[in-house]
């Protein structure tokens, strides 16, 4: 049953935003110039876990109906009956109460923000039945962990973490549109809204690029600007920005040479790789 749980959640999809919250982590200690707090640290990994295991958690339960009807997510959990609606719920809810919980042993600033943030990442649930533009709603609940975990170390909001937060917005909107290629069909006999169902696949395989292309003009930014905001930093971080790019844009090569036969390896293993590698560049720079 725990394995349906953790599928139910998609628990490894949590390696997305987790390498930008702790890279920021790290930074904010860097710019506070304290010690590393490693009850901090865990602290800001627990919250990550449990923000991202109810927004997945009320997305399954908003959406089990609709599963149900595409051949694609019917063998989802609650469709398929393995986990009841009433226990996702009640998941949601025990994680939405942890994460509150935990950031109130953080700072005040966190605690008070912590209502904002599960507004945005449970609300981006019920976006696909109203606007196209839930894809950016999806990349804003995800471009929060940068932000939320340098004002866990500081207390405070400034710039590179902001910066770090519309990056992220901008990634995962672009391969999350990707991802929606595979469901244009449904999605407009259906009634609901996408990029691929409001313009169409080549169009949004376009727009995806655009998006995309923003984002890496956005990192070379930010890589220029931490390293005039913190002189000691070595070359790590631009190789772990060449990389991340390099990624960015082969994922889109691989939709153009193989559709959609290779939107998973697309989707899963090319950003969960560049999150990694970027990540940890970053991190390994700030502690080195």
């Amino acid at each position: 049953m725990m394995k349906a749980y953790l599928s139910l959640i998609k628990f490894a999809h949590t390696v997305f935003a987790l390498p930008f919250a702790f890279l920021s982590f790290f930074l904010g200690i860097e710019s506070a110039g304290s010690d590393i707090n490693w009850v901090l640290f865990l602290q800001i990994l627990l919250c990550m876990v449990f923000a991202r295991s109810a927004a997945m958690a009320f997305n399954r339960y908003v959406d089990r109906d609709i599963d149900a009807l595409n051949q694609r997510t019917r063998i989802r959990e609650l469709p398929s009956g393995v986990i009841r609606p009433q226990s996702a719920l009640a998941l949601v809810i025990l994680m939405s109460l942890a994460f509150v919980f935990t950031t109130y042993w953080i700072n005040s600033l966190c605690f008070y923000l912590s209502p904002v943030a599960l507004l945005v990442i449970l609300n981006y649930s019920y976006t696909k039945r109203f606007t196209w533009l839930c894809h950016f709603v999806l990349g804003l609940g995800l471009g929060l962990a940068p932000v939320g975990a340098f004002i866990a170390v500081t207390g405070k909001f400034e710039l590179l973490p902001l910066l770090y937060g519309i990056m992220v917005l901008l990634w995962v909107s672009g391969f999350d549109i990707l991802y929606a290629l595979q469901d244009e069909s449904f999605d407009r006999s259906n009634g609901l809204q996408s990029v691929p169902q409001r313009f169409g696949q080549e169009k949004a395989k376009r727009i995806a690029i655009f998006v995309h292309t923003l984002c890496a003009l956005l990192l070379v930014y930010i890589t220029w600007y931490q390293s005039h905001l913190f002189p000691a930093l070595g070359f790590l971080h631009w190789i772990g920005a060449a990389g991340f790019i390099g990624l960015l844009f082969w994922q889109h090569r691989l939709v153009f040479l193989y559709d959609l036969e290779k939107i998973n390896q697309a989707f899963f293993e090319t950003n969960g790789i560049a999150s990694l590698c970027f990540g940890s560049a970053v991190m390994i720079d700030v502690l080195f």
